[in-house]
């Protein structure tokens, strides 16, 4: 007969023996797992060094063709925009470095900067009180200067568009010729900056109209995105500068000027993308340059476009544009006479 001792054993041993067992197969387990997970580190790692190769060649031939175009840039701009003139108008937020890049490529193009005016975050205030301060300030001015005031394509915005004509009125031009009716640009500049919707350059507002003009957008998109008052504004802006000059342009830089929501991206999908150019990269000197391609391709009849690296339907203007040589009656080859010899006579 079994005893209880022997069932105890027995229980004991199954115990052990299943204890045992347990433990050699996690060892064997961690190890076969351990080894799995050490080869997967170890192809992750190799993708990494790739990608970082990759990254690295793909920095460098970005810094190469950056260093390529600032040393070719004059080469490239040489009087594209030879004796036109430019005015450049900030929203608030934008970035110094495109502002400063489109002063040079123009200057380089052999256009004249008339000044820079910078548009103030209460330009872009559509509260009651904010509307109302600048609805008086354009009835003074327009009925200074005997202008009619369009009632403005969106109600929201419709101060601001009126503003935005009136501004215009002093700082553009479709023609070379000075009209002598038109506003002086100081003195009606100064109107929306004593009420801090603009501030100018520390040069001056500019002294004379100018027949291009460049808006340049904030680096980032507005909190609200689309329907954000700051983008309505700008398109309230845009409208009234291009009917008002020989071509306008909004530029951004590549820091979120063409992403979802942001000034670029709502203008490219609005009905005034037929009325002005853009360019999402003028923070490069390939977007500066583009800048000065894009304005010069519509002087020479193109129409406007999108152009950049983001959701832009092209780089730059294709074909690029070229200066227009003028070729003056002195210039004018004569054709040479020929003179017939008779046969048989020498030279």
């Amino acid at each position: 007969m079994i005893d209880f001792r022997y069932h105890l054993v027995s229980i004991v041993a199954v115990f052990l023996a299943l204890a045992i067992g347990i433990v050699l197969g996690a060892v064997e387990l961690r190890g076969g797992a351990y080894e799995l997970l050490q080869q997967s580190s170890n192809e992750l790692k190799n993708q990494l060094n790739a990608a970082q190769a990759q990254s690295g060649s793909y920095h460098a031939q970005a810094a190469a063709g950056e260093q390529f175009l600032q040393t070719d840039e004059a080469h490239l701009l040489a009087k594209l925009l030879d004796g036109e003139s430019v005015v450049i108008v900030t929203e608030p937020g934008a970035q110094g470095s495109v502002v400063d890049g489109v002063k040079q490529a123009a200057t380089l193009a052999g256009a004249t900067v008339t000044g820079e005016i910078a548009l103030q975050p209460k330009f872009n205030d559509i509260s009651g009180a904010t509307q109302s301060n600048l609805s008086s300030i354009n009835n003074t001015v327009a009925s200074a200067y005997g202008t009619v005031l369009t009632a403005g394509t969106d109600p929201q915005t419709a101060y601001e568009q009126q503003a935005a004509q009136l501004i215009a009125t002093a700082i553009l031009t479709k023609t070379t010729v000075q009209n002598p009716a038109a506003p002086n640009p100081q003195t009606l500049l100064s109107a929306y900056a004593q009420g801090g919707y603009l501030t100018v350059s520390p040069s001056g507002a500019p002294a004379v109209p100018a027949q291009l003009a460049v808006l340049v957008t904030p680096q980032s998109a507005p909190a609200d995105g689309p329907d954000d008052p700051a983008n309505q504004v700008l398109l309230a802006v845009a409208e009234e500068f291009a009917g008002a000059s020989s071509a306008t342009l909004v530029a951004g830089g590549t820091t979120g000027s063409a992403q979802s929501g942001s000034a670029i991206s709502v203008l490219r999908s609005s009905s005034v993308s037929s009325q002005v150019s853009s360019v999402d990269d003028a923070d490069t000197t390939l977007g500066q340059i583009t800048v000065v391609q894009a304005l010069a391709a519509q002087l020479a009849g193109a129409k406007p476009n999108s152009y950049g690296i983001s959701g832009a339907s092209a780089v730059s203007p294709v074909p690029a544009p070229t200066p227009t040589v003028s070729v003056t009656p002195s210039q004018t080859a004569s054709p040479k006479p020929t003179t017939t010899r008779k046969a048989g006579t020498k030279k």
